[in-house]
């Protein structure tokens, strides 16, 4: 029971932090550092973007299993069991919703000039689409990362921030190539808009489905041998 209500700390602190980081890493390239948006100054921004995910990597191994995007928590909670689950998705998801929503509150606050948050540039089901896509690369590449090199903090850490910037920079015309619902549910209830079909089926329902079409195929792809799976049995007895 501790250790639950300690990832549900963990969580809303990690997805507050997450939204801000992303607000100030853009007042500090182009407001601090003076660049304009051209591509010199996306290729700054990058730069300290990368290095933003991996002060939340190093974040996220220290406090040992707390996350700042649903995403991550459902394709854990998928592969485990259903009491798993349902504190996943009955807990740590409103934890992280309530954090990027207290995030934004107080981003509006302190900088009016943040904007507000990614938008939908496309039609609902192009949009669904693309999030979903992305939603799938990215749990798909984790999922592959953490099976082939498991100890490799940097190595690990390095693929997944380069193909989580390289797919955000591919959705960001059409969707905002969020692949965080947290986030962008923050942004969206200070809109008004966070109970709209658009906001639920291209921001929840897509990127969930991605999620659980990656674990599946991970699994097919991935299996063990069933010879692999007994011996593997025999030695746990």
């Amino acid at each position: 029971m501790a250790s639950g209500a300690r990832l549900l700390v963990l969580d809303f602190a990690l997805s507050f932090m997450w939204l801000w980081s992303g607000v100030l890493v853009k007042i500090f390239v182009f407001g601090v550092l003076g660049f304009g948006n051209d591509p010199i100054g996306e290729v700054v921004k990058a730069v300290f973007s990368i290095l933003n995910m991996f002060l939340f990597a190093f974040l996220v191994k220290i406090s040992k299993g707390a996350a700042y995007n649903p995403l991550n928590v459902l394709s854990a909670a998928f592969s485990g069991g259903f009491s798993s689950f349902l504190f996943t998705a009955g807990a740590r998801i409103p934890a992280q919703v309530l954090g990027a929503v207290t995030a934004v509150r107080l981003i509006i606050h302190t900088f009016p000039e943040a904007g507000r948050g990614p938008r939908l540039n496309v039609g609902i089901h192009h949009g669904a689409l693309t999030e979903g896509l992305l939603t799938f690369g990215i749990v798909f590449i984790s999922l592959g990362l953490s099976k082939k090199i498991p100890g490799n903090f940097f190595m690990k850490t390095w693929i997944s921030s380069f193909s989580k910037l390289t797919l955000h920079v591919l959705g960001s015309d059409l969707t905002g190539g969020c692949m965080n619902p947290a986030s962008v549910m923050g942004w969206a209830y200070a809109r008004g808009e966070h109970i709209t079909k658009e906001h639920i089926l291209v921001y929840w329902i897509a990127p969930i489905q991605g999620t659980i079409a990656a674990v599946s195929t991970f699994k097919i792809l991935f299996r063990k041998p069933k010879e692999e799976e007994v011996n593997t049995k025999k030695k746990s007895e």
